[in-house]
């Protein structure tokens, strides 16, 4: 089983699949748009953490920039009634780190941000997840005792949001137009649902 890749990109498509040369051989690589979108162009170096799944009748790489990512991915298509192609996409919208806490604080509706998933199926994850995923302890993090949230927690915040805006199909200037008009907040959640509450208001 290939467990990681290192070797020469070759293309990367708009479906975020990723050509990976490695010793003369390519490698179609399936990844996340968050990973896809951190390798730098054709012909740089790129290093993937990779999930090998083997079916009858096809063989499929995912790749992933973290080992965090993987781990996610391969516990998300251990749950029930999720294959990749959701899994995918759930990590597409949620960064690990706020998958946990969506799963943690059961929200269902930073579930339901992931195209196609449902009320119920939502509820179902949650559920199904809690066993499958390691969960943050509600806790403060180190620093932040007196409420404020730390500039490193609010840059992260404001990553995972754009990541979840662009894999829910927003443009680049929409993304950097909501962002711009969102206060500073170290809850992606939040975040998310404000920009998302304002981009619906500016479609309308």
């Amino acid at each position: 089983m290939i467990g990681s890749l290192r070797g020469r990109l070759l293309s990367r498509s708009p479906e975020a699949e990723l050509l990976v040369e490695v010793s003369g051989v390519g490698y179609r690589v399936q990844a996340t748009p968050r990973t896809a979108a951190s390798a730098a162009g054709a012909g740089s170096e790129v290093f993937l953490h990779v999930s090998h799944i083997v079916r009858e009748d096809a063989q499929t790489l995912y790749g992933f920039s973290t080992s965090d990512e993987r781990r996610t991915f391969e516990a998300l298509v251990g749950a029930r009634g999720v294959g990749p192609a959701l899994a995918l996409s759930i990590l597409a919208v949620h960064h690990p780190d706020a998958l946990r806490r969506a799963v943690a604080d059961d929200d269902v509706d930073m579930m339901c941000l992931v195209p196609g998933v449902g009320v119920k199926t939502a509820v179902r994850l949650l559920v199904e997840l809690k066993s499958r995923l390691h969960l943050p302890e509600a806790e403060a993090p180190p620093g932040t005792e007196d409420g404020a949230a730390s500039p490193g927690a609010r840059d992260d915040a404001r990553t995972d949001v754009r990541a979840a805006l662009d894999g829910l199909g927003y443009g680049a200037e929409e993304i950097k137009g909501v962002l711009a008009e969102l206060p500073a907040d170290d809850d992606a959640g939040l975040m998310l649902r404000e920009a998302l509450r304002r981009l619906a208001g500016a479609a309308a």
